[in-house]
């Protein structure tokens, strides 16, 4: 039979939640949440999650596969504070990866996203010791979503310029092994590649980083592995190509232009 060890109960906090620290708080859309397939055996878990781990801190993730900066607002924060078990308790770092899929629709306002994008930095800014932002790869989706990113990309440089809030930039981010063939979500590779990036401005800032992400995993790969891998991501980069230059046969015809 299986005995439960027994739990050693806290001193009590004469400060109560006022000076709690409960780690990172994250919002975002799929590629914060994280979930997919495995790559050469290595999970496929969320940035924020690998920073976390990388700082030694726990984690409250309240991203959503889909998520526009709307949603931050209307859901993600909503349901933080409906369901946060302490409402009132501050956190040494608040990470924010929105606007991927903002940017991608026809819809798309730089001013619209940037009051509400200053709205989200805003309340972690009021619950955080620290605020992350991140910005969008250029070379963005399939069909691309073009000169409109650098627009995002400005307008999260902005925001954090005026609450003071740190700046992940991942412009230049992007690599077969590092990005999926949609050219939007990141791979298990690239997710840790996204948080190696992140410590590295969080250290910049003071944090200490207690380990490296790149350093908690371990796989090994054969040249089959290599060569099915390799044939795998050209097979889907073909049938996302295919799509993407059907999709934009489409728009030509009924005279529809990207904004």
């Amino acid at each position: 039979m299986t005995r439960a060890l027994p739990s050693r109960p806290l001193p009590p906090d004469a400060n109560g939640e006022r000076d709690c620290r409960l780690g990172v708080l994250a919002f975002g859309d799929s590629i914060t949440n994280g979930g997919g397939e495995l790559q050469w055996g290595v999970a496929l878990q969320s940035w924020a999650s690998w920073v976390a781990r990388g700082l030694g801190l726990p984690i409250s993730n309240y991203a959503t596969d889909g998520a526009l900066v709307g949603d931050v607002l209307g859901i993600q924060i909503p349901a933080f504070e409906r369901l946060g078990a302490h409402r009132d308790a501050r956190y040494e770092l608040g990470c924010v990866y929105i606007g991927v899929n903002d940017v991608r629709r026809f819809e798309w306002d730089s001013g619209w996203f940037e009051r509400d994008f200053t709205e989200v930095a805003r309340f972690l800014a009021g619950r955080c010791d620290r605020v992350l932002v991140v910005t969008t790869p250029l070379d963005l989706g399939r069909p691309r979503a073009g000169p409109k990113v650098r627009d995002l990309d400005a307008v999260v440089e902005r925001v954090a310029g005026r609450l003071g809030a740190l700046v992940l930039d991942l412009r230049s981010f992007g690599a077969r092994n590092l990005v999926m063939a949609d050219h939007v979500h990141p791979t298990a590779f690239g997710q840790i590649a996204i948080a190696e990036r992140a410590l590295d401005v969080l250290e910049g800032d003071g944090m200490r980083v207690v380990v490296r992400p790149s350093s908690l995993i371990s796989h090994q790969t054969t040249r089959w592995d290599r060569l099915r891998a390799d044939a795998t991501y050209a097979y889907r980069h073909l049938k996302v190509t295919v799509r993407a230059t059907a999709i934009v046969a489409w728009l030509r015809l009924r005279g529809v232009g990207s904004r």
